[in-house]
C-alpha cells in the first residue's frame, strides 16, 4: 500500500469504555507497518488490581505508553492516534517526547473545548462525568455483569452515530473485561485523576490530523474553533455520519489518516 512500510510504527490508543479491539479494522489496513495497540492500565481486560490516582493521569498513560515503544526496534516513521481519552493520553505523549512522533491523528477533545462541556445547557450530555466521579457509580455498577452491559450498552446507544450498529462490535469481549470485580471501578478512575478539558498547555507542533465526528453528542464541531491555539500543524478532518466511537464506527477515516500522514 502507498505510504506504508515495514520500517513504519503505527501506535493506537483506544478509548473509554473501550479496548485494544476497537482498532481490528483499522489494524488489519494498516500492514505492513508495526501496529502497537496498548493495553491502558486499568481498563478492562488491562486490569490487573487498584489504580491509584496518580498512575490514572494521561501523563501517567502516557509515559507508560512511551516506555512500550521504546525498544521496538522500529526504523521508519512513527505516527500516533487515539479517540477520546485514548486522544488525551496521544496529546499528552506529544507533549512529554515530540521527537519520537512524526504524526498524530486524534479526535475530539482537546483543551481548546475549555469548560464549554460544563455549561449548565450540557448537563444531560456529560452528567456521566460527575457520575464517575461519586463513590456511588461503582457501588452500583462494579463487578456485576448485568448492570455493566446495560450501561455500557446504554452508552453506545446514546454516543454511536444513526448508521452505526444497534450493538457494540465487540459487545460479548467488552462486557466481559469491564465486568470483572474492580475493573470497572479502576477505568472510572480516570474522570477523578483528569478532570475537564480546559488547560494552556504548549501547543503540538507535530502534524496533526483531527478527526472530527458530525454526529458526536459530546463534541459538536463548532468546539473546533481553538485547533489552531493548541496545535501549530493541524488540519481539520469531519467524519460524516459517524458518532462517538470513529475507529469502530469508520475505521477507514483513520486508516486514511495514518496513510497520508506516513506518505509525507
Amino acid at each position: 500500500m502507498d505510504g506504508l512500510h515495514a520500517g513504519d510504527r503505527v501506535i493506537l490508543v483506544h478509548g473509554w469504555p473501550g479496548l485494544p479491539s476497537d482498532y481490528q479494522a483499522v489494524r488489519d489496513a494498516l500492514q505492513p507497518a508495526t501496529v502497537i495497540v496498548p493495553d491502558l492500565r486499568g481498563f478492562g481486560a488491562a486490569f490487573d488490581g487498584d489504580l491509584p490516582l496518580a498512575d490514572a493521569t494521561a501523563d501517567a498513560h502516557a509515559r507508560r505508553l512511551l516506555e512500550v515503544i521504546e525498544d521496538d526496534g522500529a526504523d521508519g516513521r512513527t505516527v500516533i492516534a487515539g479517540y477520546d481519552i485514548g486522544s488525551r493520553i496521544a496529546q499528552a505523549a506529544l507533549r512529554l517526547d515530540p521527537s519520537r512522533f512524526d504524526g498524530a491523528v486524534l479526535t475530539p477533545g482537546y483543551p481548546g473545548i475549555g469548560d464549554r462541556a460544563a455549561a449548565p445547557a450540557l448537563a444531560s450530555v456529560f452528567w456521566y462525568q460527575h457520575f464517575h466521579r461519586e463513590p456511588i457509580a461503582a457501588q452500583l455498577i462494579d463487578g456485576d455483569p448485568d448492570a455493566v452491559a446495560r450501561y455500557l450498552d446504554y452508552l453506545w446507544s446514546a454516543w454511536s452515530g444513526p448508521a452505526a450498529p444497534t450493538a457494540h462490535p465487540h459487545r460479548e469481549h467488552l462486557i466481559e473485561a469491564y465486568s470483572r470485580p474492580g475493573a470497572f471501578a479502576a477505568s472510572i478512575q480516570w474522570y477523578l485523576a483528569n478532570r475537564g478539558y480546559a488547560g494552556d498547555p504548549p501547543p503540538i507542533e507535530t502534524p496533526t490530523l483531527m478527526l472530527w465526528p458530525t454526529e458526536d453528542p459530546l463534541f459538536p464541531i463548532e468546539w473546533a474553533d481553538r485547533l489552531s491555539d493548541h496545535f501549530t500543524d493541524i488540519a481539520l478532518r469531519p467524519v460524516d455520519g459517524s458518532g462517538h466511537f470513529v475507529p469502530l464506527e469508520a475505521p477507514s477515516a483513520f486508516v486514511d489518516a495514518i496513510r497520508s500522514l506516513l506518505a509525507r
